[in-house]
């Protein structure tokens, strides 16, 4: 089963993630299918970067979100305030 998760590749204390498409059985920083975007947590606000084309046809194809790719993907469709 292919899941749409993150690949920690920032360094030391200071996190930065690829949003990608790979097998659930693959270790974390293992082995992917395709790259769909990324996620910078440490800058405010943090910065979130999909392409939505890539996104939606790995969804059609199957491959189901984690939890929090979920949650970034709302944040990144919420109305912004201020």
């Amino acid at each position: 089963m292919l899941r749409i998760r993150l690949r920690r590749i920032g360094a030391k204390k200071h996190p930065f993630y690829r949003i990608v498409v790979a097998d659930s059985r693959a270790p974390r920083n293992g082995a992917f299918v395709d790259q769909v975007g990324h996620y910078d947590p440490m800058t405010n606000p943090p910065t979130i970067l999909l392409d939505d084309a890539k996104l939606q046809d790995w969804v059609n194809k199957g491959a189901q979100p984690s939890e929090s790719v979920q949650r970034i993907i709302k944040s990144k469709d919420a109305p912004k305030e201020g």
